[in-house]
């Protein structure tokens, strides 16, 4: 039903997407429902996401907010075809007390909680997966614990490599029935590809220019993955700016820009320290300088890192010391 509250919120989330990330709007008037939903409205840029899959002695559900100051989006990995696993497990077993504590520490420190969507160890196209099925039962997941939405972090490159363009129509069916569920501007919604499936010309279905030509206006933002690809791949300012190198040509930062994709989605991405990936390691101080660099150039997107703790409040203050500092 189309009530006065509802077009309040309307008007409000319109807001939302114009503001900087610390904001503050009136709710008065709004009742629980549409409270919630301004909560979880999606966050302007720059993003600076952190994902967390890596067990922690002693743990009890996310860390507290001041161990990952800096950072807005915090990622439990991961959600799998199978269930909920790792520290996606761990917020189901804390108990909707403890959720319903950490959401409300995290909300007012600004943070977005969401899940991330299979990983490396999950292939759902290749495992023949249903597309729109599996949305249905990861969308009704995230709203049933009371999270602020999905990154969806699909590595099947059996299926993408393949080359018949299985794995891009999955993605777009997949996504489109994410956001039949996951409402836009109600729910963030992103995607966390590899920087090589941009490449034009390089894959049978198109890679991930065939995802955002097809189904990108429902994707927030991209946490792409500028690692695992190469050891020289990705890991100097111009090589991960400007220009790729000849093995995955056209996948830097602003080729992929050039290549029709919004600039402010393409968040960078890359590991905390050598130990977090096979290559792509960068220097937090170097990155800050990147990202330096490529906002003097009109880029807003922001860092994502893999993974917490090896990245926390010190790492993200670092990286944006030079361009958005804490």
């Amino acid at each position: 039903m189309f009530s006065k509250t509802f077009a309040v919120l309307t008007v409000l989330l319109s807001a939302v997407s114009h503001l900087s990330p610390v904001f503050s709007l009136p709710v008065e008037g709004l009742d629980a429902s549409a409270r919630s939903i301004l909560a979880r409205a999606t966050p302007a840029a720059p993003h600076f996401v952190a994902y967390s899959d890596k067990w922690i002695n002693g743990e009890n559900g996310p860390p507290a907010v001041s161990d990952i100051k800096g950072f807005n989006v915090f990622a439990l990995s991961f959600i799998l075809t199978s269930g909920p696993a790792d520290q996606a497990k761990e917020w189901v077993n804390i108990g909707a007390a403890a959720r319903s504590k950490i959401k409300a520490q995290y909300a007012a420190a600004g943070i977005k909680l969401i899940v991330s969507a299979f990983g490396a160890t999950d292939t759902p196209t290749s495992n023949g997966a249903n597309a729109v099925n599996t949305a249905n039962t990861i969308a009704a997941w995230v709203k049933q614990y009371d999270l602020d939405g999905i990154d969806v972090d699909y590595e099947d490159e059996k299926a993408m490599n393949k080359g018949d363009g299985s794995a891009e129509k999955w993605l777009s069916s997949f996504t489109t029935q994410l956001r039949k569920e996951l409402p836009q501007g109600q729910y963030i919604l992103t995607h966390a590809p590899l920087a090589p499936w941009f490449s034009p010309n390089k894959f049978g279905g198109g890679g991930y220019l065939t995802v955002n030509k097809d189904v990108g206006s429902l994707i927030d933002w991209y946490n792409i993955q500028f690692y695992n690809q190469g050891t020289s791949e990705y890991t100097t300012c111009n090589g991960l700016l400007t220009t790729s190198s000849n093995t995955w040509p056209k996948t830097a930062l602003f080729q992929i820009a050039a290549s029709g994709v919004t600039q402010n989605k393409l968040v960078i991405g890359k590991p905390a320290t050598t130990s977090d990936a096979s290559n792509g390691y960068i220097a937090p101080a170097t990155l800050a300088t990147c990202l330096k660099d490529a906002k003097a150039k009109g880029w807003s997107a922001g860092a994502m890192v893999w993974e917490y703790p090896d990245a926390a409040a010190s790492w993200i203050k670092t990286v944006r010391s030079d361009s958005w500092p804490v």
